[in-house]
């Protein structure tokens, strides 16, 4: 398949999917995400794990956001830090979501930043730290912890 076919079938899975049209975007991302698709395999994780479009299947919908995490796309490393902080699709493991979480707020992801000072200020999956969790508030943008 050439590379503009590619891209096409990108586009059009991927605007299917925002439009919640599933059933057509498994089809057109299936390809790309077995591929090596990070933006395929995080579409296809998300209606994986939530059965859109598909039977629900928890091991694919892990095995896509692992592997769109880890080729660096911040909105899967905070999908794999929620599956882990959840124990959805994984067993539980606080120490993993906390890794996942850095990774997407190391690249600006805010909604990772406040994740990571909930858990800390709950000490939810981590050991209870104020000070930490404060930082995080901080990073974050909310000026009531500056």
């Amino acid at each position: 398949m050439s590379e503009q076919n590619l891209d096409m079938d990108l586009s059009s899975g991927i605007a299917a999917f925002e439009s919640k049209h599933f059933n057509s975007a498994a089809p057109l991302l299936a390809p790309l995400a077995e591929e090596g698709n990070p933006e395929a395999q995080y579409r296809m994780a998300i209606m994986a794990q939530n059965g859109l479009g598909m039977v629900e299947n928890k091991l694919l919908a892990y095995k896509y956001m692992k592997a769109a995490a880890e080729s660096g796309m911040g909105i899967a490393q905070h999908g794999l830090g929620f599956m882990f902080m959840e124990g959805e699709c994984v067993e539980q493991n606080g120490e993993k979501a906390i890794e996942w979480f850095r990774k997407a707020a190391d690249q600006g992801l805010v909604g990772s930043m406040t994740t990571l000072a909930m858990m800390y200020q709950e000490g939810r999956g981590v050991p209870k730290d104020e000070e930490e969790a404060k930082k995080w508030y901080k990073l974050a943008g909310f000026d009531e912890f500056a």
